[in-house]
């Protein structure tokens, strides 16, 4: 039996290092523009106020959000974008693309797309061209009156 790994969260593991092998890892990540060093599952704090490590919570009468209450806008918060994809539909996928780990992906014509190389993605983040095979990251979300959670 292969025993239990725990995971460290970025922040555990900066602290592991201690000052100087935190320094030192900062400088080579933003020396070397690594992909691995964005934080697709980052804990993103919520600009509104509401939920917690674990979700984002959006007030669709917020004027940083109305975008969301008609069908085919979108709006991104903390790395996520969000689109009204039906009367009664959201979804909610990553915008880090994964076929080159950059923070270009926006929602177009009913599909999630990649501007840095065409990669296109179905709202369910399943890839639609070989570049976007690889599918993306994709994030429960639920409406409540005019409350939407995403459930990271």
């Amino acid at each position: 039996m292969l025993p239990m790994i725990e995971k460290m969260n970025r922040m555990e593991f900066l602290k592991s290092l201690g000052l100087k092998g935190a320094s030192l890892f900062a400088v080579y990540c933003a020396a070397s523009g690594l992909s691995s060093c964005v934080n697709e599952s980052m804990d993103p704090t919520n600009p509104t106020g509401g939920g917690t490590g674990n979700e984002l919570i959006l007030d669709l009468n917020s004027a940083s959000y109305t975008k969301l209450n008609s069908v085919g806008n979108y709006v991104i918060v903390s790395g996520i974008v969000i689109a009204r994809v039906s009367t009664s539909a959201f979804a909610a996928v990553t915008q880090v693309c994964s076929h080159e780990g950059r923070r270009q992906v926006v929602f177009n014509a009913g599909e999630f797309y990649c501007a840095a190389h065409g990669a296109r993605f179905d709202t369910s983040g399943k890839g639609l061209n070989s570049t976007g095979s690889k599918g993306l990251k994709t994030y429960l979300t639920s409406l409540q009156g005019t409350t939407l959670k995403v459930t990271l």
